[in-house]
């Protein structure tokens, strides 16, 4: 898929390929890139899986950090270039424990998302395949996660499942 203005979400579980596979298709496209992080390093082990994802990159990329204003984040970068946001999830839950309206949160980012003015690929966790969380915090992450995964998946033009590095075309 080479149209130039499309919304692309690829889901899976945690180390199924989803962000490299997403690198490989916007670069896809000529530079530069924008990939907007949304991962905040509270602790040494999140700051070397930043420092990975960082490195593994190649040159004609631009971060931008958006662990909450991904909406800004996403209206800043100009027209027709290609995007990456990694991930919906850690964005999800960084409003979560500022005790945001998720739903508000999540209308404003799916309307956003719905209009893309380049070549868009959004990675998100699918959470919702294992066991039922034990909390009521937890249950409440999940089921805010597929409702976001839902509304982001109904206005992207395609959906990849990813398992073990392999894209399923979903949508």
């Amino acid at each position: 898929m080479r149209e130039a203005h499309t919304l692309t979400l690829l889901l899976g579980g945690a180390r199924s390929g989803k962000s490299a596979h997403a690198e490989q298709l916007a670069t896809g496209f000529p530079a530069p890139w924008t990939y907007i992080a949304t991962a905040q390093a509270f602790d040494d082990e999140m700051v070397e899986r930043i420092a990975l994802h960082r490195a593994r990159r190649a040159e004609g990329w631009e971060t931008l950090d958006a662990p909450l204003d991904l909406v800004g984040a996403i209206q800043s970068v100009p027209d027709g270039r290609p995007l990456l946001v990694d991930c919906l999830t850690l964005w999800l839950s960084n409003h979560l424990l500022a005790e945001h309206d998720l739903e508000c949160e999540s209308e404003r980012l799916a309307d956003v998302l719905g209009q893309p003015r380049g070549p868009w690929f959004v990675v998100a966790n699918e959470v919702g395949l294992g066991i039922v969380p034990d909390n009521a915090l937890a249950r409440r992450f999940r089921d805010a996660a597929g409702r976001l995964n839902q509304k982001i998946a109904a206005r992207a033009d395609r959906v990849l499942f990813m398992v073990a590095g392999l894209p399923m075309q979903v949508k």
